[in-house]
C-alpha cells in the first residue's frame, strides 16, 4: 500500500491514511489507474466530524478481508466533503434519487 492520503491536506484524508484500503485521493491519477487496471471506482465521500464515517471506517475500512476485496477489485478513491462539495453533491443526488435518502 502507497499510504496515498498521508501528506494530503485533509485532516479526514489523513485520518484515513492507516488503513488497509489502498485509498487515493480524488483526481485525475485515481481515474487513470482505474483505466489502467481495467476496475471500477469505489468512492467513499465523507468529513472528519461525521459519526457515521468513523462508523465505516472502523466497521468496514479496517477490516483486512474488506480492504483485500476492495484493493483486488476496485481503485478505492476518499473525498472529503469539505474540500470537494461539487463531488458529495454529485453522489447525494444519485443516492437520494435512488433511495429516497441520504
Amino acid at each position: 500500500m502507497a499510504g496515498r492520503l498521508r501528506d494530503e491536506a485533509s485532516a479526514y484524508l489523513r485520518q484515513h491514511a492507516g488503513n488497509p484500503v489502498d485509498w487515493w485521493p480524488f483526481g485525475d491519477q485515481a481515474f487513470e489507474q482505474a483505466r489502467l487496471r481495467d476496475v471500477p471506482v469505489f468512492i467513499s465521500v465523507g468529513y472528519a466530524a461525521c459519526h457515521w464515517c468513523h462508523v465505516m471506517a472502523r466497521e468496514s475500512f479496517e477490516d483486512e478481508a474488506t480492504a483485500s476485496y476492495l484493493n483486488e477489485h476496485f481503485v478505492s478513491i476518499k473525498v472529503d466533503r469539505e474540500e470537494r462539495p461539487d463531488v458529495d453533491d454529485v453522489y447525494m443526488s444519485a443516492t437520494q434519487a435512488l433511495t429516497g435518502q441520504g
